[in-house]
């Protein structure tokens, strides 16, 4: 299986204004991003890709930036854990490559459980990409239940 992990884009910072932390937009920049970001997805995506999305608005305008059908999932927005993420994606037996966009600290907190077996404190920046894949080991085709996951590409919007 395929996870592609997106957080959301640079977005309004929610501190100094009164705003509704699952209300706060894109920046300018973050529209740059997202934008960015979505063209170099529209080549990579294999068919078939399922599309979850965090209810927060700058999460939806992340991936609007797609412009395909997306699942807006409750249970992944700004407060959720890694386990949550586990939970909707489907990992590792999902059929499909899942693209899930969301939020720090639950996405690098993902990224560091299926990478190296615990939640960790990795950092994953606004608007980037990791790519992940999970896929049996050599061993495991022998009755071992070792199984390897590993990155297949991180992309920054602000390299591109």
């Amino acid at each position: 299986m395929d996870l592609l992990l997106w957080r959301h884009a640079d977005a309004e910072d929610g501190d100094d204004a009164p705003v509704d932390d699952l209300k706060r937009k894109l920046t300018p920049r973050g529209e740059r991003q997202a934008s960015r970001i979505a063209l170099w997805l529209h080549r990579q995506m294999p068919d078939g890709l399922r599309i979850l999305v965090s209810p927060a608005v700058r999460a939806q305008r992340t991936a609007a930036k797609l412009e395909r059908p997306f699942t807006t999932v409750e249970s992944i927005g700004p407060q959720a854990h890694a386990k949550d993420l586990l939970a909707a994606t489907g990992w590792p037996d999902a059929r499909r490559t899942v693209l899930l966009v969301g939020h720090q600290p639950a996405l690098g907190e993902l990224a560091s459980l299926l990478l190296t077996g615990r939640e960790g404190p990795l950092t994953i920046r606004k608007g980037s990409v990791w790519w992940l894949r999970h896929r049996p080991s050599e061993a495991a085709k022998d009755g071992d239940a070792r199984a390897q996951t590993f990155v297949v590409c991180v992309q920054s919007a602000e390299t591109m």
